[in-house]
């Protein structure tokens, strides 16, 4: 007798506002973190929940979209077209997101978190359907800007913890000199640097000076939202530029691969819009044979487990931000604890993404909650 799914009934949802401490503050170009707040959502069928937070910012020094806004937009138009509807897979959900234009983040804490349930009622690993294998990726770092003798002693900590990468933040001031002073004590760390979109072709010739410091690629020099400039940049370099922020669809890493644009990408589910997004950006980079790697963006454990179950798809070839949680958290809000060992973070066992929340601690981060549905 032929088997027959029946689709999920999203019979309730909590939205939360979660306000997570940092152990220490994290410096980038575009200003300073002391505490991730983010929107965390739960969508609940049948006994099983399916979890996701999304990554946007109080203000948009990211991209365009802002937490407040996030939540209004999940709180009024997102979560009202699904609660009390079924859906037999996600892309039937990602049909109902679809007409809305941008906001792909907010898009995106919607999707995953169905996905996560998706996963849950079929009783597998989520990186089962997505096409992703193994038990373990490999982790980078990312370490925010700080003075030169401090930077050198925290990636020599980094290093002796067997992370795969050390990945630099830098801005206008504060890069070629201290990225020399890294390379000249690691003479063989793969170092790479990321300057969040704080300089321009203007800033050439700098950038050059850092060619001979033997970096894996600079991660998004020029503006959030340009591809056509990197194109040009990339002619003047011979270290690979990875863009970022530029790639929220996979058109835009269409574009950026046809220029050369982008010769290695780092793809953040969470920015592109959700998984299904973010699969099509890593299968459209797979075909012209540029290598991808899963960017963090501060995230509790639950996002944490999404980019690591991401992060299994084959063409995810270089260490990716998914490092331990806690380098940043005291506590996280899930009951397991995210630690990688030896540069390794293990794919977090059971159903959906794995983990399952620390309620009471999440009690005491929470912010607001609004429920919808019986």
């Amino acid at each position: 007798m032929p088997h027959t799914y029946t689709p999920l009934l999203i019979e309730q949802a909590d939205l939360r506002l979660v306000r997570l401490p940092l152990l220490s503050p994290f410096i980038i170009s575009t200003g300073t973190m002391t505490e991730k707040v983010f929107p965390l959502i739960t969508l609940r069928s049948g006994g099983l929940e399916g979890y996701a937070e999304g990554v946007m910012d109080p203000t948009p020094d990211y991209l365009e979209e802002t937490t407040e806004g996030a939540m209004d937009l999940i709180r009024n138009v997102f979560l009202p077209q699904i609660v009390g509807r079924r859906f037999a897979n996600p892309a039937e959900l990602e049909a109902v997101l679809a007409p809305w234009r941008g906001h792909r983040m907010a898009k995106a804490a919607v999707e995953m978190a169905f996905w996560d349930l998706w996963a849950k009622s079929l009783g597998l690993p989520l990186k089962v359907l997505i096409g992703g294998v193994g038990d373990a990726v490999d982790v980078g770092v990312s370490l925010g800007i700080g003075p030169i003798p401090g930077t050198i002693d925290r990636v020599r900590a980094h290093a002796l913890q067997g992370y795969k990468r050390i990945k630099l933040k830098i801005m206008p001031g504060h890069d070629v000199a201290m990225v020399r002073a890294v390379r000249d004590e690691f003479p063989d760390l793969h170092l790479s640097v990321d300057a969040n979109s704080c300089y321009t072709l203007a800033d050439t010739a700098l950038l050059q000076r850092l060619d001979g410091l033997d970096l894996d690629y600079i991660e998004q020099p020029l503006a959030w939202d340009d591809i056509a400039d990197h194109a040009t940049l990339q002619k003047r370099l011979t270290t690979p530029i990875c863009l970022d922020e530029s790639i929220r669809t996979v058109v835009h890493a269409r574009h950026a691969l046809q220029s050369d644009a982008s010769r290695v990408m780092n793809i953040k589910v969470g920015r592109s819009g959700g998984y299904a997004e973010a699969i099509r950006i890593h299968d459209i980079c797979a075909a012209f044979s540029v290598p991808v790697w899963c960017g963090g963006m501060l995230e509790s454990g639950v996002g944490r487990a999404h980019n690591i179950h991401l992060s299994t798809l084959p063409n995810f070839s270089k260490p990716g931000d998914v490092s331990s949680a806690s380098r940043y958290f005291v506590r996280d809000i899930t009951e397991q604890q995210l630690e990688a060992t030896d540069g390794r973070m293990p794919v977090p066992e059971g159903p959906g993404i794995g983990v399952t929340l620390d309620h009471t601690f999440l009690e005491s981060v929470t912010v607001s909650i609004e429920r919808f549905g019986a």
